[in-house]
């Protein structure tokens, strides 16, 4: 059979530890199952900012060939306030993918990243060469989120990006050929802007569970440490992944649920300590610790510790094997669809999440039987369901979860590769 060949931007790509390569990284063992052939265009590594996992490297077929562009160095162009990787490497993007485009065919571009300003390139090389194009909505690229926020409650430069994404979203939606998104949420926001796309090849896939990291953290265990204190007195409760103000309010429903469990049964919850970890995408050693900071307004700062550094890949797995208990706070936005919970999952290990009960992720842990999930729309029950999670973990009574495995499967990686396979072939076959 003849395979189909995508070629995949993806700015960041192994062994950037970015979040939004790891869909790519997924993928890339199963696109062949399903009758594609992949290629990834990503920029080299010294032009990147990002934590590196070299044994990300480990999870990468070798038959894959990945293509590494260069890019305007960062230490240059900072100077005027530039440090956007996708507009670094833009020009470095068009040269090269030209030169590739010019002398290999492919069937399809499918933009995979957060980085958004390079998909401004899809229509240019659509109208070059007559490739169609797909884009991987992982995160709103437009949004007015931000906009009746406080200053300080906004990313930096939001001023230009606000600017720039506004301007280059609309060009770019008028000739993509197809769409992917992590959450329903984001498509619906799209073509409410855009009637148009409602005619076009769209799907929603979320992220999926990837056994082989589980299989690579086992084999590595020994290079691995824990980011925070394994003091066995203690029941610890741990999140690795991004906080944010966003991630407050589940923080408080939390935080609040525990305050009620030293107030009734102190000698039990003193045993608990949270860890939060790798919680901003700042320079090491300058994050705000905005979860932290829930727990000191409510007098129980001492039972938490925020590393607001960025930890490898494999050490969030081993740190998350080393816990107790797994934490995964959440959005009052159904959109906000956490695509950590795979892993999660798979570890085994007591989850409690604080959801939106609409979201994927919320459906995900319900129907899999994977972990308790306290509703956070309201705060009455959500602190009830917190507080009955601590204790159970505290006095040892927590079970380790009945996940349904069958049910599990449909997350999977190679499960939702061949949903993105049947995507791909719905934009090329019409």
């Amino acid at each position: 059979m003849h395979k189909k060949k995508v070629l995949i931007i993806s700015p960041y790509f192994a062994p950037s530890n970015a979040a939004d390569m790891q869909r790519v990284r997924m993928s890339l063992p199963f696109y062949e199952d399903f009758g594609w052939e992949a290629e990834v265009v990503s920029v080299k590594e010294k032009y990147t900012d990002a934590v590196f996992d070299y044994l990300l490297n480990q999870s990468i077929p070798k038959n894959i060939k990945i293509h590494h562009i260069d890019a305007l160095p960062k230490n240059w162009t900072i100077k005027i306030g530039l440090g956007s990787i996708a507009l670094r490497s833009l020009w470095h993007y068009k040269k090269y993918v030209d030169k590739l485009l010019k002398s290999e065919h492919f069937d399809l571009i499918f933009f995979s990243t957060t980085q958004f300003p390079v998909c401004i390139l899809g229509p240019y090389w659509k109208k070059k060469f007559g490739i169609p194009f797909i884009i991987d909505i992982q995160d709103p690229w437009f949004t007015n989120y931000y906009e009746d926020k406080p200053k300080h409650k906004r990313p930096k430069k939001y001023w230009f990006s606000y600017r720039l994404d506004k301007y280059l979203e609309p060009v770019a939606m008028k000739s993509v050929d197809g769409l992917m998104a992590v959450s329903d949420a984001y498509l619906d926001d799209l073509i409410t802007r855009y009637p148009h796309l409602r005619d076009i090849p769209s799907a929603t896939i979320t992220f999926g569970a990837f056994r082989k990291d589980l299989e690579i953290a086992e084999d590595y265990k020994e290079q691995l440490k824990p980011s925070y204190d394994l003091n066995p007195e203690y029941k610890h409760i741990v999140y690795v992944g991004r906080g944010g103000f966003d991630m407050q309010w589940a923080v408080m429903l939390l935080m609040k649920g525990f305050k009620i469990g030293l107030k009734k049964e102190n000698d039990l919850f003193e045993k608990i300590r949270f860890h939060f970890i790798g919680t901003s995408y700042a320079p090491l050693g300058s994050g705000t610790k905005t979860l932290y900071s829930v727990a000191e307004k409510l007098g129980v700062g001492k039972y938490v510790t925020e590393q607001t550094d960025r930890i490898s890949f494999y050490e969030s797995i081993f740190n998350l094997q080393c816990a107790d208990a797994l934490f995964i706070p959440g959005h009052k936005k159904p959109a906000y669809t956490a695509s950590k919970i795979y892993p999660y999952i798979l570890i085994e290990k007591p989850i409690l999440a604080v959801f939106n009960p609409e979201s994927s992720a919320s459906s995900s842990i319900i129907d899999c039987k994977a972990g308790y999930v306290a509703d956070i729309l309201h705060f009455k029950s959500a602190v009830s369901t917190i507080f009955n999670f601590l204790r159970d973990v505290a006095n040892n009574s927590m079970q380790k979860p009945k996940t349904d495995w069958k049910e599990f499967e449909k997350y999977c990686a190679k499960a939702t590769t061949e949903r993105q396979c049947n995507l791909f072939d719905q934009i090329v076959n019409e």
